[in-house]
C-alpha cells in the first residue's frame, strides 16, 4: 500500500483576471478550486494511473471537511485527523499577466494531534511506501521527517521524500527509496550552480553516495535524470507541450515514477515520471490518465 502525509492541505482559489490593478475592484473572467496541497496530489496523480493510496494528513473546520470530500471524490481513500480548532487554509492564486499568490497560514497542530499520526503510521507493513512531501508548518517540530523514519526503521518501509535543503539532507541516512529536488533546489544543497547536465549527475551521485537509493532530478524544459539504486544513470528529455500550469508538476512526476518503478524498470519510471509532470504542467490542474499515456508516447 501506498502511503502519502500532506501536514498542511489546502483549497486552491484560482482567479483569472485580464490585469491585477491595486486600491480597487478587479472582477474574475473565471474562476477554479483544487484540493491539494503535496502528499494528495501523489495520491491524486496515482490514481489516475490505476494505482490505490491512502492519504494521511491533518484538516480542520469547514474548509478541512471539503479538501476531505474532493479528495475521495478523486478517487483516493483518506485517513485524516480533524483537528478541533481552526481552518484548513485557502491559497489564492491570481493569474494575470503577472501570477500573484496569497498563501494560508493553516491551523495549529498539537503534540495529541501528532501523536494520532504516529499511531496511524505504525501500521504500516514491510513493503509499504511512504510519501513525505512538502514543507512542514511552523506549528510542527522541524525533525518531523527524521522522527517519523527513525519510527519507522525497524519495517522495510519505501520512503519517498519529496523536499528541499537540510530537510532533505538530515533524512539522506535513513535510506530513501527516492529523493526528487530540481536542479536549482540540488545546486543550493551544496552552494554550487549547476550548469550542465554532467554536473547535476555528479552532485545526483552525491546524495546518492549520502544515501538515497534513487535519486531524481527534475529540469524543467530540459527534461530529467535519474541515478538509479544500481549506479546506473538515466536521461530523458521533456514532454512536448504548451506550459499552463506549475502548481504540482513536481508531485506529478513523484506519483509517474512511483507507478513505473512497481515493475522494477527504472528506465520506464523515468519515462512514466517525466509523462506524469509535463501533463500537469500542460493542464489548468493535475494530470490527467489520458494526456499521460499521450505524451508518454513521446517518450
Amino acid at each position: 500500500m501506498i502511503y502519502t502525509v500532506t501536514f498542511n492541505p489546502a483549497i486552491d482559489y484560482v482567479v483569472h483576471i485580464d490585469e491585477l490593478q491595486v486600491d480597487c475592484v478587479n472582477r474574475s473572467q473565471s474562476e477554479e478550486v483544487y484540493f491539494g496541497g503535496k502528499g494528495i496530489n501523489v495520491s491524486i496523480v496515482l490514481s489516475e494511473l490505476g494505482i490505490k493510496s491512502k492519504a494521511l494528513g491533518f484538516v480542520a473546520g469547514f474548509t478541512g471537511n471539503a479538501i476531505e470530500r474532493g479528495v475521495q471524490e478523486k478517487g483516493v481513500e483518506t485517513d485524516f485527523i480533524h483537528l478541533p480548532e481552526g481552518v484548513s487554509r485557502i491559497n489564492v492564486k491570481i493569474k494575470s499577466d503577472k501570477e500573484t499568490e496569497l498563501n494560508g497560514q493553516g491551523p495549529k497542530i498539537s503534540g495529541e494531534a501528532i501523536g494520532l499520526l504516529y499511531e496511524k503510521l505504525d501500521k504500516l507493513k514491510d513493503g509499504d511506501t511512504l510519501v513525505l512531501a512538502g514543507s512542514i508548518p511552523n506549528t510542527l517540530p522541524s525533525d518531523i521527517y527524521e522522527k517519523i523514519l527513525v519510527r519507522l526503521s525497524n519495517k522495510k518501509i519505501k520512503a519517498v521524500v519529496d523536499a528541499t535543503n537540510q530537510l532533505l539532507m538530515n533524512v539522506l541516512k535513513y535510506k530513501p527509496f527516492l529523493v526528487k529536488p530540481n536542479n536549482f533546489e540540488l545546486g543550493e544543497m551544496f552552494g554550487v550552480e549547476l550548469k550542465t547536465q554532467d554536473e547535476i549527475i555528479e552532485y545526483a551521485k552525491k546524495l546518492k553516495d549520502m544515501g538515497a537509493v534513487n535519486v531524481l532530478i527534475s529540469m524543467a524544459g530540459d527534461g530529467a535524470v535519474l541515478v538509479d539504486e544500481y549506479g546506473n544513470v538515466h536521461t530523458c528529455n521533456a514532454c512536448k507541450g504548451q506550459v499552463k500550469n506549475s502548481v504540482g508538476a513536481g508531485d506529478s512526476m513523484v506519483a509517474g515514477f512511483i507507478a513505473g518503478a512497481e515493475s522494477g524498470d527504472y528506465e520506464y519510471a523515468l519515462k512514466l515520471g517525466t509523462a506524469a509532470g509535463g501533463a500537469t504542467a500542460f493542464s489548468n490542474g493535475l494530470a490527467e490518465k489520458e494526456e499521460i499515456h499521450k505524451l508518454l508516447m513521446q517518450m
